[in-house]
């Protein structure tokens, strides 16, 4: 059974406004031990999508990999009976909540390597204003290795190139090479000038375990490196899916490269993409 907490209305609200907002002491020790062990399973046996990146050598390496709830218990306890879908139902003002996927990050003690600025949502086959994130880490985080975002740019009218971290490129879209798709958003570059000189706000906290963030997909962000000689930086982040989220194309490979078998414009609720709460 989902468990549920309370939660402020103008906490929810500053979430509308923001489009991120950190929620303290909501998770358990029960639950952070959980997830821990949980990621510790995904390190030692990391699956096709994994990516070790180093950005130079002898550095620590900054890790993720996702889409392994289905053989990680602990991340299908987490994620069906944890406060995780309630917080998701309540932020996103969602009658009904479907899980997405979990993606584990890890930024090893003394990773120069950062998260190039991005927003999620340009990465998934997934249309509607009802999807966020839930960033749980389990190892305190420091205010100046927190990930960052961009105040209330889940409300910018700009869709915006997803690209790779490894090299910081932009996508290539599958038009330009004979293929046809039928996402017809306009895409654009990421302004990383503006936003690196100050153009908005930053959103940043100083995070521990037993907090999250909660952020909309469309949300940009992005992170430093873990400049510390001895934590890691260990984080689950889990998405989540509400009433209006539906399959999209976008205009090349989606990643994860997951549909659960629906055709665009049905809405995201399958058996890979299960309901996990629903207020009724």
């Amino acid at each position: 059974m989902v468990a549920e907490v309370e939660i402020q209305a103008e906490v929810v609200e500053q979430y509308q406004r923001d489009g991120a907002v950190l929620v303290k002491s909501v998770f358990s020790p029960f639950w952070v031990n959980k997830v821990r062990d949980g990621i510790m399973k995904n390190l030692e046996k990391p699956s096709q999508y994994s990516e070790r990146l180093v950005a130079k050598e002898g550095e620590g390496a900054y890790f993720d990999d996702y889409c392994n709830w289905s053989w990680i218990e602990e991340f299908r306890d987490y994620v069906f009976n944890s406060p995780a879908s309630y917080l998701a139902a309540t932020f996103m003002k969602s009658s009904e909540v479907s899980f997405y996927h979990e993606h584990v990050l890890n930024k090893e003690p003394g990773t120069s390597k950062r998260t190039p600025w991005h927003h999620d949502q340009a990465y998934y086959p997934i249309d509607g204003e009802k999807v966020c994130s839930l960033w749980m880490p389990v190892d305190p985080v420091p205010r100046q290795t927190c990930v960052q975002f961009v105040a209330g740019s889940h409300l910018w009218p700009s869709w915006f190139y997803p690209r790779k971290f490894a090299s910081e490129i932009n996508y290539t879209i599958k038009e330009e090479r004979g293929e046809k798709d039928e996402d017809q958003k306009c895409f654009v570059d990421i302004p990383i000038q503006d936003i690196e000189t100050g153009k908005w706000p930053l959103l940043q906290w100083e995070c521990e375990p037993g907090d999250v963030i909660i952020f909309h997909m469309k949300t940009v962000h992005g992170a430093p490196g873990n400049t510390s000689s001895s934590t890691h930086r260990r984080v689950l982040s889990t998405r989540w899916l509400g009433d209006d989220a539906v399959l999209a194309t976008r205009p090349w490979k989606v990643s994860p490269p997951i549909t659960g078998g629906l055709k665009p414009g049905q809405r995201a609720v399958c058996d890979t993409f299960p309901i996990v709460y629903n207020r009724q």
